[in-house]
């Protein structure tokens, strides 16, 4: 492929990256705005521990939110994070996303305290910024290696506090197990570094 060809796939991969979690955000901002007008209606399909009929919320958990603020909290690193992970590719990005999500809420349900009711995307946030953490490494990608030192420099202390047993005002069993799962996604989805193509 040439490199003006190439430009022009990295080009259309960015603007598809940026429309999916444009729609993403606004999807969570919408569902918001529904639980408000229906006096917190949507707080149900959090996840409570341990019981048999919250299995089935353990993935709309991720798109529901306790007020305005929880999301608009969660809005900039999920924008941030899932651009640059959906840069790797949408499908990709999305069985990432998949796994994390599942993952993330299944183990809130096996171990986050009783009589709790946890939701929101902070889970994926999570996993996804372990994913891109250690991605580059994985792949051994000198981009992706940068993009993991950069998010780790700028959002690293926050993670740990949020996965911190110290923090009672977060799930920080979520966002430990998202952050497990978004490592272990990394090895499940990589793709190997591209050789040198050769000249004749």
């Amino acid at each position: 492929m040439t490199g003006t060809g190439s430009g022009w796939a990295r080009t259309g991969r960015a603007k598809a990256a940026a429309k999916l979690m444009a729609g993403w955000i606004a999807l969570l901002w919408l569902l918001e705005l529904v639980d408000v007008l229906t006096a917190n209606s949507l707080d149900s399909y959090g996840i409570v521990p341990r019981e048999p009929s919250e299995l089935a919320d353990t993935v709309p958990a991720s798109f529901i939110h306790f007020g305005f603020a929880h999301v608009a909290a969660n809005t900039i690193p999920l924008l941030v994070f899932g651009f640059l992970a959906a840069l790797g590719g949408l499908r990709r990005f999305l069985a990432v996303c998949a796994v994390i999500i599942v993952a993330d809420g299944l183990g809130v349900w096996l171990i986050s305290p009783s009589h709790t009711n946890t939701a929101g995307a902070s889970g994926l946030i999570f996993g996804l910024f372990g994913y891109l953490l250690v991605r580059g490494f994985v792949e051994r990608k000198p981009a992706g290696i940068v993009v993991g030192l950069v998010i780790g420099a700028i959002w690293g202390s926050s993670i740990l506090f949020g996965i911190s047993p110290a923090n009672t005002t977060v799930s920080w069993q979520g966002h430990l197990i998202g952050l497990v799962a978004g490592i272990a996604t990394a090895f499940m989805f990589r793709r190997p570094a591209a050789r040198a193509a050769l000249t004749p």
